[in-house]
């Protein structure tokens, strides 16, 4: 127990410890009969959330587990083999107001939430966030719906709102360290912290259907705002490059991103740079998985080629930390310019979007270097082809 104004190092940092923190002691997982994990944010917040899902089976086989998810959280909920349900709600607590202006949370949608974690009758709330987030208000439901543990982690105060409040690690933290550490506070081990996902053998045979003969890239250009977004033009003349030296590069995206996958598509100017149709996450995580290197910004499509085992070429945006959500399980370039706004955690750059200043060659190349089976050679006759495997260096 810390006293008033205490601090303590960790990592190399400093964290402030509140006098009411750190009170609550161990829980037995084991004696629970239905435990809500909560991560209701983007897709790679939930995949980085796998590792601490795995370890709470581990520590609770015989319970209910479900994980309270975004719609596009939702989404991953076929590959995570851990989980028993998925609750798909949007609370206010995560929306960002500047995204509807006037429009104000939604008390009739709160209320249906409440209702729907009482009548479900949990025993434990495990609430994961992010170092920016805060853990009170579904904490505060979960107090209103009766779940007797509730776990959080937070600096601010919340009074008795949860049973077991954790100082968090340091903001530099991985975020599947820092999930790992809240539950590693009340005496829960890890058991492996890379992500995984596992993919449905229906994904497989669709993505069967879809990827190229022989090796190939997949290039994801989309993410979740702009910021965080490699021009499509630069994308495609990267592509171009890819697809030139002999590894033919499927673009994919949503069924919201068309445009942007036709606009590389077109910029690429290449018959083996070719669109994939949308198609379900799990098929996208089927074809990331075939692929010999992954093509990404700091995105979704990032954290699913480290769940699934695929080396990836990110183009990493100064919009976070690279310490903070970089691959964990694979091999990985990741790519931006130094600049004295980052981490500047917006949505649209103010400037010129500078830390992604990345020449097209740049991204090819570092590309290419990640695929550890196949070797660029210089153009041969034509109708022959440009790549030979090896033996991998690495």
């Amino acid at each position: 127990m810390h006293g008033p104004g205490a601090v303590v190092a960790v990592m190399g940092s400093v964290r402030f410890s509140h006098p009411g923190a750190d009170r609550g002691g161990p829980v037995d997982l084991g004696a629970a009969r239905r435990i809500l994990a909560v991560r209701a944010d983007s897709i790679g917040d939930v995949v980085t959330t796998t590792p601490a899902l795995r370890a709470i089976r581990a520590a609770a086989p015989q319970a209910d587990l479900d994980l309270l998810a975004s719609p596009a959280g939702w989404a991953l909920a076929p590959m995570i083999e851990d989980l028993d349900g998925v609750l798909t709600v949007s609370p206010s607590s995560q929306e960002l107001s500047g995204r509807h202006p006037g429009r104000a949370g939604d008390s009739v949608a709160e209320r249906e939430l409440l209702d729907r974690l009482t009548t479900a009758r949990y025993d434990v709330l495990l609430v994961f966030t992010s170092f920016s987030q805060s853990p009170w208000p579904v904490a505060h439901l979960g107090l209103l719906a009766g779940i007797g543990t509730r776990v959080v982690h937070s600096r601010e105060f919340g009074g008795a709102v949860a049973t077991h409040w954790v100082t968090p690690p340091p903001d530099r933290t991985h975020q599947v360290d820092r999930a790992l550490h809240l539950l590693a506070s009340i005496g829960v081990p890890d058991r492996g912290r890379a992500p995984a996902l596992r993919v449905p053998p229906d994904a497989d045979e669709a993505a069967d259907r879809l990827a190229p003969p022989g090796p190939f890239a997949l290039l994801a250009p989309g993410a979740s705002c702009a910021a965080r977004r490699y021009p499509a033009e630069r994308f495609g003349a990267a592509a171009a490059r890819l697809a030139t030296s002999g590894l033919p590069v499927l673009v994919a995206g949503t069924a919201s991103e068309d445009e942007l996958v036709a606009r590389v598509v077109a910029a690429a100017g290449h018959p083996a740079v070719t669109p994939v149709p949308p198609a379900p996450l799990t098929v996208f995580a089927a074809l990331l998985r075939r692929a010999a290197v992954a093509i990404t910004n700091n995105s979704g499509a990032m954290h699913i080629a480290d769940a699934v085992g695929t080396p990836v070429a990110v183009t990493y945006a100064g919009t976070e930390r690279l310490a903070e959500l970089r691959p964990r399980s694979v091999p990985a370039a990741l790519l931006r310019r130094s600049v004295a706004c980052s981490p500047c955690r917006q949505l649209q750059c103010p400037f010129g979007h500078e830390c992604l200043d990345v020449p097209p060659a740049e991204l090819a190349a570092a590309a290419l270097a990640l695929v550890p089976r196949v070797v660029a050679t210089p153009a041969p006759p034509e109708g022959q082809p440009r790549l030979r495997h090896t033996t991998p260096t690495r």
